[in-house]
């Protein structure tokens, strides 16, 4: 047996994004050959970088079965498409399948994603299924796309190794809404002026939302920390009336937009007792908060103990009329 039981609860526990296939339809496969190499570059990310003389092999399937037999440490694929193959489409995700052990995948030389945790906070998260949300700006229409995918595996087999691999596209519902998850930013401390949207935070690590903030080592905190994201609105319709559905956070957390604080949780009780961790955040967002352009969420977080951070999704701002729905049909969480 790979792993330990230990190991897999930790993998559980990890990044498992919370689009499910019937919420995103397949626009195109990426099943086929991919370049790659083993090693670690960082230049390997960029889309002017040479690959023509890297090898091919075939995703998703183990590596060890393409001739990598034995191989442990860190590799990278590259894949492109051409845009016209997005006919028209402006909202995508990358669905890689399942990853043996941790990923970061980059989509036109920027990070888009990870999963797990590379050494020397190793994490595996070979159980989490890959799903990945490009951002709008980052896409060709014209023109080939860059898909570079940087994999470590710390012991048996690995690589991009089964699973659904594709372009996909959202539902009607989801395309009216402002998808949150996928990196964040994180800080261990508690200080009011990080709810400024203008606070700098370019030194705050990366995590990906949702998932417990033990994949990226932070453990036993039952102290504050702060998540910060900024996002786009694209169009003066999505700034009234919507709604932040923030998942599921352990254990109690205020939520600001554009610095203005929009709802909270807190039961107030102690470890074993509160169950404010179980709780869906589903905050209405005043009209006029949001704007056209940049914006930021900003979340604090009190832990008093065990696991912790936003843990589950969906973490979306979703048009109100929209929310009942959503949470009827247990879009996009597990």
């Amino acid at each position: 047996m790979k792993r330990s039981i230990l190991t897999i609860l930790v993998a559980l526990f990890a990044l498992t994004p919370s689009l499910q296939g019937q919420d995103l339809d397949r626009l195109f496969n990426l099943r086929g050959y991919w370049k790659f190499s083993i090693g670690d570059h960082k230049e390997w990310a960029n889309i002017d970088y040479d690959d023509s003389d890297w090898e091919e092999i075939y995703v998703p399937r183990r590596w060890e079965r393409e001739g990598f037999n034995g191989y442990d440490g860190y590799a990278w694929y590259r894949t492109t498409f051409d845009g016209k193959d997005l006919d028209g489409e402006t909202s995508i995700y990358l669905k890689l399948g399942y990853i043996d052990d941790v990923d970061e995948v980059f989509f036109n030389g920027e990070k888009i994603g990870f999963t797990g945790g590379f050494p020397p906070e190793y994490n595996t998260a070979w159980r989490a299924e890959r799903v990945y949300r490009v951002p709008d700006r980052l896409l060709k229409q014209t023109g080939e796309n860059l898909i570079a995918v940087r994999v470590y595996d710390k012991g048996g087999e690995g690589g991009i190794y089964s699973g659904d691999v594709g372009v996909m596209v959202p539902d009607e519902v989801f395309r009216q809404s402002i998808n949150l998850e996928g990196a964040w930013k994180i800080k261990v401390s508690d200080r009011d002026e990080y709810a400024d949207p203008d606070y700098n935070d370019e030194r705050w690590e990366d995590i990906m939302v949702p998932s417990n903030w033990k994949s990226i080592g932070i453990h036993d905190l039952d102290d504050f920390a702060w998540y910060r994201k900024k996002f786009e609105v694209y169009t003066q319709e999505g700034t009234e009336d919507m709604t932040i559905i923030a998942g599921r956070i352990d254990d109690f957390d205020e939520v600001f937009i554009n610095g203005t604080k929009v709802g909270a949780t807190k039961d107030g009780k102690r470890l074993g007792w509160s169950r404010s961790y179980s709780e869906l955040r589903i905050y209405e967002i005043p009209n006029n908060l949001l704007k056209v352009g940049e914006n930021t969420v900003a979340v604090r977080v009190e832990d008093i103990g065990d696991n912790g951070g936003i843990y589950k999704g969906p973490v979306i701002i979703v048009p109100s009329r929209y929310v009942s729905r959503v949470v009827r049909r247990n879009y996009w969480w597990r």
